[in-house]
């Protein structure tokens, strides 16, 4: 029934003027603006729909994973810009490291991965799979 339907996403945030700079500005996402919020447009020209909600409540699970080619790379090019990263620690060796990455791939447990969160506090993520 879906099978050639193009899909998307959305999430809600507190402040659509902080979204709007932080995905557009911090992140370098192209943002367009509507009477519904902000539409972010990633690669491929899909929309990820941003809408302001009064009693907005963070996500608790990450809701946008960017893959990157250079995972160092990225999270220093993200401090740069004053992200702050998350720290977790999931046991069997799986926590961040010293850099704020979680490094999967040395431990063959996924992805070398970042997170971070939004203005809203919503959770995102820099991962790096190869």
């Amino acid at each position: 029934m879906f099978k050639d339907v193009k899909a998307y996403s959305g999430f809600s945030v507190n402040d659509i003027d902080k979204a709007k700079e932080f995905y557009g500005d911090t992140l370098g996402i192209e943002v367009k603006q509507n009477h519904m919020g902000l539409i972010l447009i990633i690669a491929g020209g899909a929309g990820i729909y941003v809408y302001p909600k009064e009693d907005h409540t963070p996500a608790s699970f990450t809701i946008l994973n960017f893959p990157v080619d250079d995972i160092n790379k990225a999270v220093l090019e993200l401090k740069s810009k004053g992200v702050t990263f998350e720290q977790y620690d999931f046991g069997d060796g799986m926590k961040t490291d010293d850099k704020d990455i979680m490094r999967g791939i040395a431990a063959g447990k996924g992805p070398d991965i970042a997170w971070f969160k939004d203005p809203a506090g919503n959770i995102l993520s820099v991962l790096q799979e190869k």
